[in-house]
């Protein structure tokens, strides 16, 4: 007995079967897709080739908006290394980072902590457990997911109650670890596992580059 995969085979290996047998196009006829009636099969790849043109204008929309997402934050990123690199001593980097954070990158909460650099008198400075460098040093990619026990979420103070979701990027000299900025999000959707990294890498380079500039 002849199944559908036999049929279906012997066609896509003999392509010029409906070349030979032109008039037979005219009288078959399928189910329409959304149902209710029979149509042609050439009405049948008209509607298939309508459905693949509305597929590939969601996705040249979704790739558009990706593209215009990925300038707006280059575009912010850009912003801030130039205020970190016009900063001439470490309250001016820790304050242009803080500032454009916050309102550029509109981040509710940032907290930063350094170590084995010289020392002010700041919280940034403010000494961390041996697991917090050890977590830290481990970070091969930034911490990204909802927000937890982790040590940083008291460097929050009384706002880390509010905070639902967590970034955690290392600072690093070299392939030195110097420290750790967290930012956290009232929002449980804001910081989240599988979302790109790139950028919060960037800013980490740029943070630890200008602290290191500007302390030694």
């Amino acid at each position: 007995m002849i199944q559908a995969d036999d049929v279906a085979r012997y066609l896509q290996d003999n392509p010029k079967f409906f070349d030979d047998y032109a008039d037979l196009l005219a009288h078959l006829y399928i189910p329409h897709p959304h149902g209710g009636r029979t149509i042609s099969i050439t009405e049948r790849q008209i509607l298939t080739l309508r459905e693949k043109g509305k597929a590939l204008e969601g996705k040249l929309a979704e790739l558009i908006r990706f593209g215009e997402d990925n300038d707006s934050i280059s575009t912010r990123v850009h912003r801030l290394s130039v205020a970190l690199l016009a900063a001439k001593d470490f309250d001016q980097a820790a304050q242009a980072l803080d500032f454009h954070l916050h309102d550029d990158f509109t981040v509710p909460h940032v907290a930063l902590r350094l170590w084995d650099l010289p020392t002010l008198d700041r919280p940034a400075f403010s000494p961390v457990t041996e697991q917090t460098r050890i977590s830290a040093a481990g970070l091969a990619y930034p911490f990204c997911g909802p927000a937890g026990s982790h040590e940083a979420m008291q460097w929050f103070g009384e706002q880390a109650q509010h905070v639902r979701s967590l970034a955690i990027v290392a600072l690093r000299r070299e392939a030195q670890t110097i420290g750790m900025l967290a930012l956290g999000s009232e929002d449980p959707e804001r910081f989240y596992p599988d979302m790109g990294t790139i950028y919060l890498v960037r800013i980490g380079e740029l943070a630890a580059s200008a602290f290191v500039r500007t302390l030694e």
